[in-house]
């Protein structure tokens, strides 16, 4: 009796599990130029419904607060460093930027796994919300240590975003332009911090089931299989890419990892951070679900919609550029934070990321004007 429990119980986990990996697929990768440039870049999925990203600019000096649940507002901060990156649902929940000094903090979804500690009223001061906890590491810390430092040393709680109907279930990746990156998760209540040498982040399960489970296609290789005979038959692969057979190719998040590990630490050498840039948007093109792959079940809002990706994005952390292409229009734009004065404003700039929903095509037939 009791493994039939138990079996039903591991039934309904993985189904909630298939259930909510569906709504966000986001996959995040990490290349190193031979002039040792950093550069993160990442795709943003969710194909339940769009979720209005902006463009925003954050300037030294602006005071956030956390809102927590029962009305209850939590930990004040002021901003120490200026940042650009990308809103969602229309607020001022950043969830993917980079700040003056090169730190980037992304923000995965992580359904299952991601669970918080206890809102404990008489800590309110020296508590955040997870969605808020990207724009406090990015507006006050200039390393991966002092993230690591800062986010041991809050309470970080969740709090339903009714938009979702629940409190987001998150985990993120931090990476600085020496290279130093790691992925922080909350695990039972406890706040988890691990290395993440690879620069390679999905969804669930946990960071260390992702790293454990690699050991299953460590015969994956970029170089091709070699001929085999056997007995008097001679065998050749059928075409290149024999080395990666065995590659899994769904839209699940330990799939996608595997595939990302393999494509990035496959790339081809890039000489600088510019050029790296080509390279990252090239790997990232092949993680992008069409819409209708990753909707969770029940009510979507996909009309105007165009892909299950919304954006993409990539940040030289050496040069302090982000870039990115979206689902309307794959131009790829950039935003130079060093050509920004951050000290000129207190109040947060927010720009939409399409002037037009619309491809930009180049009319090149002979003639043309």
């Amino acid at each position: 009796m009791r493994s039939w429990i138990a079996i039903l119980s591991l039934v309904v986990v993985v189904v909630g599990l298939f259930v909510h990996s569906r709504l966000e697929a986001c996959t995040g990768i990490t290349l190193k130029a031979k002039d040792g440039t950093i550069i993160f870049g990442r795709t943003m999925e969710w194909g339940t419904f769009d979720l209005h990203s902006r463009l925003t600019i954050v300037p030294r000096g602006y005071e956030y607060q956390s809102h927590l649940e029962k009305g209850l507002t939590g930990k004040t901060w002021k901003t120490v460093y200026g940042a650009v990156g990308l809103d969602v649902l229309g607020k001022d929940l950043i969830q993917d930027a980079m700040n003056e000094k090169g730190l980037a903090v992304n923000v995965f979804y992580h359904p299952g796994f991601a669970m918080y500690g206890k809102f404990d009223p008489t800590q309110a001061e020296n508590t955040i919300s997870a969605v808020d906890l990207c724009q406090y590491l990015l507006t006050t810390c200039a390393s991966v240590e002092e993230a690591r430092k800062s986010v041991m040393a809050v309470n970080v709680v969740g709090v339903v975003e009714p938009a979702l109907g629940l409190a987001p279930p998150v985990h993120l990746i931090v990476t600085e332009p020496s290279g130093q990156r790691c992925v922080i998760e909350f695990t039972q209540g406890k706040t988890t911090i691990h290395d993440a040498p690879l620069g390679v982040i999905t969804n669930a399960p946990n960071y260390d089931w992702h790293e454990t489970n690699l050991r299953n296609y460590i015969n994956l290789s970029a170089v091709g299989l070699p001929d085999k005979k056997i007995d008097t038959l001679d065998f050749k692969p059928l075409g290149g890419g024999s080395g990666m057979i065995g590659l899994p190719g769904d839209f699940t998040p330990p799939s996608r990892f595997i595939r990302a590990v393999a494509f990035s630490k496959s790339a081809r050498p890039t000489a600088d951070g510019p050029e790296t840039i080509y390279e990252l948007f090239r790997i990232l093109d092949n993680f992008n679900i069409p819409l209708g792959a990753a909707e969770g079940q029940g009510d979507t809002k996909t009309a105007g919609m165009r892909s299950s990706t919304l954006w993409t994005t990539a940040y030289d952390t050496r040069h302090l550029v982000m870039y990115y292409h979206t689902q309307h229009n794959r131009r790829v734009r950039q935003v130079d934070l060093k050509k920004i004065d951050f000290g000129s404003s207190k109040v947060l700039i927010h720009q939409a990321l399409d002037k037009v929903k619309a491809e930009d095509i180049e009319d090149v037939t002979p003639g043309s004007k």
